[in-house]
Formats: structure tokens, C-alpha cells, sequence
């Protein structure tokens, strides 16, 4: 059976209106910022909400930026503007000065799962140098503390990427944590073109199957923020997509208008 694989809570929400599923528990909004960039926001609730959604409780902020994998650098500054938005209003620490550990998780070597380490060689690090000289060596009343890490895979490291990222967290005691990750998608529309941030933590591995232990408040002790982009879809969704293509070509000729309407009344699995 065809089932619909996903990390994004916005097509879960899209694939349950799709399929008249009763959502108590679970809200949405959504805010244009202009025609080519989008805001969505799921609020799971409830128990209930969780369980018809198959995902924690939580608030799920997904931007939809059609154009985002063009090279357009004032483009992709207006949406790093509004991610830099969005992160914000997760922040679960309110003060001048933050500690915070950005974990890229991923496999480096694998192109579509390289999201994670790649974030983390482009950061901006400073808890070594507020460390050794303090803040003042940045010409700055206040600075973040930012550390990162890169724990690999299981299959590199032997261990739990939640076992290396719960002991780093215990040694360096950050306010909170961010995990950026690759994510998998129904839409093949979304590839790197949506960002969905979240303050319910990630399980590694979860949209291709391979469930891993969850990286949130529960297991490191501290707030989690997990921001992903989809870089993988099945293959069935691929096929999904096509046929969607086909039904609607057929559909605006008139001699396989008929094979067309009859085929597009069959759901996903049947197709």
C-alpha cells in the first residue's frame, strides 16, 4: 500500500484535510509575505492532535520559498530575514547573552544528506574566543555563545548521534539547543525550496524509515529547535506526482478525457 512519507507537519495537515480526517487539537495559520514566499503555522495542541497527526506537540513553522534553490542573493536574503524571524519567536531563553549548540547532523559524504554538516562549516562559532579573551575582543556589549558539532552516523561513529550530542550538552551546559537536518518530503514541488523550523526536537532517520532516538527536551535536558529542509522524496511519491501530471493532461483532452476522470477517481494506492 502506498503510504505518504514525510517530516513536514504541513503536508501531514495538507494530506489529512485531503482525506476529510476531523483535526481537533491541531490549528493553522498562514501569512503571505509575498507571491513567491509563504508562511505556514501547525500548532499541535492536544494528545489527540499528536496521535492523528503522528507527530509530538509542538508549533511547526514551515516557509515555503518557490524560488529558493535559484541563485537570487536578495531573494535568498529576504528569506534568511524571515527564518532569522521565525527562530526567534522559538527561542525558549529570553536574555541579552545566549548559549546555544547548533548540531548538523547528516552524513557528509551522501550529497542529499549533507544539509546538517554543510550548515554547521558555515557558521559564525564564538564560545572558544568569548572563552579565551571574553566578549569584549568582538568590540561588542553582548555576544551569543555559539558551539557546534558534527556527531556523523551510526554506521561512522558506532554511537547514537543523541548519545554524542546528550554528553557534549552535559559538559557545555548550553541554553538551548538547534539541530539542523535534512528532511524527506511528499511534494517533490518542496525540494530545497521549503524550511521548516519546529520546537519539538527531531528523530534522525525518520522520513526514510530508519527511526533513530528522538533529539529533544526530554533526552538532552534542555529546550531543542529543529530546522530542516526536504532533500529526499520516495520513489512512490514520484510516481504519484507523475500521475498526477498524466491525469491532468488527460483531463483537458477531449478523447482521454473520459480514461482520465475514471482513473483520477482511484486514491493513491490504487493509482
Amino acid at each position: 500500500m502506498y503510504q505518504i512519507r514525510t517530516d513536514l507537519a504541513l503536508e501531514t495537515q495538507e494530506k489529512m484535510q485531503e482525506d476529510k480526517v476531523d483535526l481537533k487539537g491541531v490549528s493553522f495559520s498562514e501569512e503571505e509575505i509575498d507571491t513567491n514566499l509563504v508562511i505556514s503555522t501547525v500548532v499541535i495542541e492536544t494528545e489527540n492532535g499528536a496521535k492523528t497527526m503522528g507527530k509530538p506537540k509542538g508549533t511547526y513553522i514551515t516557509i515555503e520559498a518557490g524560488n529558493m534553490d535559484e541563485e537570487d542573493e536578495d531573494y535568498h536574503r529576504e528569506i534568511s530575514t524571515q527564518l532569522a524571524r521565525v527562530i526567534k519567536k522559538l527561542v525558549p531563553v529570553k536574555k541579552e547573552e545566549l548559549s546555544v549548540l547548533v548540531v548538523g547532523l547528516g552524513n557528509r559524504a551522501v550529497t542529499p544528506d549533507s544539509l546538517g554538516p554543510r550548515v554547521v562549516d558555515n557558521l559564525y562559532i564564538t564560545r572558544h574566543i568569548l572563552n579565551e579573551y571574553g566578549k569584549f575582543a568582538f568590540g561588542k556589549e553582548g555576544v551569543n555563545r555559539i558551539s557546534s558539532i558534527v556527531p556523523g552516523v551510526m554506521a561512522q561513529t558506532g554511537m547514537e548521534s543523541m548519545e554524542i550530542v546528550a554528553a557534549v550538552v552535559k559538559e557545555t551546559k548550553p541554553d538551548f539547543v538547534i539541530v539542523v537536518d535534512a528532511l524527506a518530503a511528499r511534494n517533490t514541488k518542496r525540494l530545497n525550496r521549503t524550511i521548516q523550523v519546529t520546537d519539538t526536537g527531531i528523530n534522525p532517520g525518520s522520513g526514510v524509515g530508519n527511526h533513530r532516538h528522538g533529539i529533544n527536551e526530554k533526552s538532552l535536558g534542555v529546550p531543542v529547535i529543529a530546522i530542516g529542509i526536504p532533500t529526499v522524496v520516495d520513489a512512490a511519491t514520484i510516481v504519484n506526482d507523475t500521475m498526477a501530471s498524466l491525469l491532468s493532461a488527460l483531463s483537458q483532452n477531449e478523447e482521454w478525457k473520459r480514461i482520465g476522470n475514471s482513473v483520477n477517481e482511484l486514491n493513491d494506492s490504487e493509482k
